[in-house]
């Protein structure tokens, strides 16, 4: 991926690249127990003790971009060629976007004990996470000056993105405090791959229309972790070049009356990028020439890497993960009088804990058998409504799910990039989700003390004790 301006980052990544997903709230899907750990992943007298994905890839992906710079996007990727129609020059519009993958390689759980329904799980994950903010002006100079009318403009290219990925190594313990309550907590070592951060404070241009060519000026300050050399596919092995830890914390609360409350907040952590990365503090000028030639994509990139990398000292830096902090709620419905149909709808907050970023969602699924199909609603705080759906296939020993939390959004992708096409209808926002799971369940099956011959009933977790010495309570 190049490293530079967010909209060479934009050109640089295809629709292979698909933030948050909120289908698997509430199904009890080993997905589900490890990114909300305080969620159970089996069901005693009906599940196996072990529970594992087998080194088949779980993952969800997403990226979505608002704003006038959708339509030249989407004719670039799909028709090769801009279309600038959209873009409007000199009046201060910026687009938007967000990026996040996260796809667990392995996923293992167990269940340790009967009595406090003690969890025990293992799982490696790979993440990657970005967001940014970009100028219509720097979409349109891309296609040459034509846009322009003017020859000179300030401040029409000051751009802001971050993109960092990782690897995450977890230990997860769920255990059930008492019939209402349950706690978990997932801690995880963290193994930064790469991290690319930029702002341009200040930005200038000076167009000579005459000699295909431009001046351009740009301040600002750019992060960059040490990568040796390009990247190259031993460069996303794990290493502690970039250490760092996140924990979730996970708490449920059932009540009298059927209500499932459930908190988290998930993934509060740090990477501490390697002594080798940089800081630029560029402040530098650059003339670009061939503008209008076909080579005026490289020209740009080039010249705008010349400047940003200018004034830069190696040394280390630290930097957050996308954590957030959750709250939903849960009940369950028949729908019919013989019991076939059930309705469980889960409302959910999700706010990130170090960005502004703020989503609701209100999850939709629909039960038959063992058979569920879920719509899901979502709203966050750019004023954008999304729905998607979910099926899934779930017994006590097996998961299969698939869906998409933006599925018109989806199909719109999906369709111009068969059709090579740009012509993808009025939508208010562009992008791509993408979600799927598997897990399986082995070994003796799960029994209540009564009956229980192949697993010890054990004796109630930490967590239990110490609650029952807290609260003077055995319950």
């Amino acid at each position: 991926m190049k490293k530079i301006l967010f909209i060479f980052l934009l050109l640089s990544f295809s629709v292979k690249i698909f933030g948050q997903q909120f289908s698997q709230y509430n199904t009890g899907s080993l997905y589900d127990s490890f990114e909300n750990p305080s969620q159970k992943a089996f069901i005693t007298d009906s599940s196996k003790q072990f529970a594992s994905n087998f080194l088949l890839p779980t993952f969800n992906a997403n990226f979505f971009i608002t704003g006038d710079a959708q339509a030249t996007l989407k004719s670039r990727a799909f028709a090769n060629k801009y279309n600038n129609s959209s873009l409007q020059i000199g009046q201060g519009k910026f687009n938007h976007m967000d990026v996040h993958v996260n796809a667990y390689l392995l996923m293992f759980k167990m269940f340790s004990s009967l009595n406090g329904d003690v969890e025990l799980g293992f799982a490696a994950q790979t993440k990657a996470e970005g967001t940014g903010l970009f100028s219509d002006e720097s979409l349109a100079i891309l296609n040459g000056p034509g846009s322009f009318k003017a020859d000179n403009y300030s401040d029409i290219f000051n751009d802001s993105y971050y993109f960092q990925s990782y690897h995450q190594v977890s230990f997860t313990y769920k255990e059930r405090i008492n019939k209402h309550f349950t706690l978990g907590a997932k801690l995880s070592v963290l193994m930064g791959i790469q991290n690319e951060e930029l702002h341009i404070n200040h930005s200038q241009i000076v167009l000579d229309k005459p000699n295909d060519s431009a001046i351009l000026g740009l301040s600002g300050v750019y992060y960059s972790s040490y990568i040796p050399g390009h990247l190259v596919p031993r460069d996303y092995l794990p290493t502690f070049r970039n250490p760092g830890a996140s924990i979730s914390l996970g708490a449920t609360y059932r009540t009298e009356d059927g209500f499932i409350i459930q908190g988290n907040i998930k993934d509060f952590g740090y990477i501490h990028w390697s002594g080798r990365s940089h800081i630029y503090a560029f402040d530098d000028i650059s003339t670009i020439n061939g503008l209008s030639s076909n080579k005026r994509e490289g020209n740009i990139y080039d010249e705008v890497e010349r400047i940003t990398h200018n004034g830069g000292s190696q040394t280390s830096f630290t930097t957050p993960i996308d954590g957030r902090a959750e709250l939903s709620v849960n009940q369950k419905f028949w729908i019919d009088d013989n019991k076939n149909f059930r309705y469980m709808p889960t409302l959910i907050a999700s706010k990130q804990l170090f960005y502004p970023g703020f989503i609701g969602a209100l999850v939709n699924p629909v039960q038959y058998k063992n058979y569920t199909v879920t719509v899901t609603t979502t709203y966050n705080d750019l004023k954008l409504f999304g729905i998607g759906g979910q099926f899934m296939y779930q017994t006590p020993n097996f998961d299969f799910y698939i869906g998409s939390d933006r599925g018109r959004q989806t199909a719109s992708v999906v369709k111009g990039a068969l059709s090579k096409s740009a012509n993808q209808g009025n939508l208010s926002f562009s992008g791509a989700d993408f979600f799927m799971g598997f897990a399986l369940k082995i070994g003796p099956v799960i029994e209540h003390p009564m009956n229980a011959s192949s697993i010890p009933t054990g004796e109630k977790g930490f967590l239990g004790r110490l609650w029952g010495r807290i609260f003077k309570t055995n319950d």
